[in-house]
């Protein structure tokens, strides 16, 4: 349940939104309660994602990413929805969204049921080959991966924690062999953007029409840090559409925000589910329970 001073700004929320189709734009501090560690929270342990230039250009770094992210995806595909995923899909379903743009790469809205979103990021559980563009499930790298480093995720020891992306923080990959692409042996890449890589323009653009077919954007756990999300707070600002953001700390696009909520997650998104009501038919919502 939210503290009073919680509820008062959820409240606020409520208010702001009401009658108004969202846009909702996802980050990692809505995965935390589902036990995937977040980039930037005031808890979150300092990171050093790696590049996409990195990953091409370094043999050795790049077999050192497959051997974190192997046992990394081990442990984070046992992750489940958690509550704040949940409320997101029965906004979905009430008709009170365009869409949902999620940073994540952890699938975890898809399994929650949200079925109009844009995986903005990518996500985990793919992988693409750099040449030939063929595209995998990550269980099938898994299995050839397994092969040809038989017993290496049994005799593994994870040092800390795992990323939002799946880096393991394991200190043994020396011998770890990497799986090349099955139909051209080209390189083979986690099927989500890295740190200096683009994202796709097709996703961009199919964001930005969520965003322009809504009357206001709900933030909810994300710091804003990189501008492939702070983006969208701008345009929705600048085109004169309300922003709530909620977020525990401080985020690039409170300045912007119309109201900011600091609360957990799950919690806040819980009650908007609760308290939105219906949109009217005058508002061209559908009425939906």
């Amino acid at each position: 349940m939210p503290t009073p001073d919680e509820e008062g700004q959820l409240r606020r929320a409520v208010e702001l939104l009401a009658g108004r189709r969202l846009a909702i734009l996802t980050g990692a501090g809505l995965s935390t309660d589902s036990g995937i560690p977040d980039y930037r929270g005031p808890e979150a342990p300092p990171r050093n994602p790696m590049t996409y230039q990195e990953f091409v250009g370094d043999p050795e770094l790049r077999r050192r990413y497959w051997a974190r992210n192997h046992v990394g995806w081990h442990h984070l595909r046992q992750a489940a929805p958690n509550a704040g995923h949940a409320a997101v899909a029965r906004l979905e379903r009430r008709g009170l969204t365009t869409g949902l743009i999620t940073q994540n790469v952890d699938r975890l809205h898809t399994d929650a049921g949200s079925a109009l979103t844009v995986d903005l990021h990518g996500r985990f559980d793919r992988v693409m080959c750099l040449e030939c563009k063929t595209r995998y499930s990550r269980q099938t790298i898994s299995r050839l991966l397994e092969d040809l480093n038989p017993g290496f995720l049994e005799r593994t020891r994870l040092d800390a924690d795992i990323a939002p992306d799946a880096d393991a923080d394991v200190a043994d990959t020396e011998d770890f062999v990497v799986a090349d692409c099955p139909v051209c042996g080209g390189m083979l890449k986690p099927d989500f953007v890295y740190f200096g890589e683009n994202v796709p323009r097709d996703r961009v653009a199919a964001a930005f029409a969520m965003l322009n077919a809504a009357d206001a954007l709900l933030v909810a756990g994300s710091s804003l840090t990189v501008m492939s999300g702070l983006r969208f707070v701008k345009h929705a600002h600048k085109t004169g559409k309300p922003v709530v953001i909620i977020n525990r700390g401080p985020t690039r696009g409170d300045d912007l925000a119309d109201l900011k909520i600091e609360a957990g997650v799950a919690t806040a998104l819980e009650y908007l589910a609760a308290e939105l009501p219906d949109l009217s038919r005058d508002a061209g919502g559908p009425q939906q329970g």
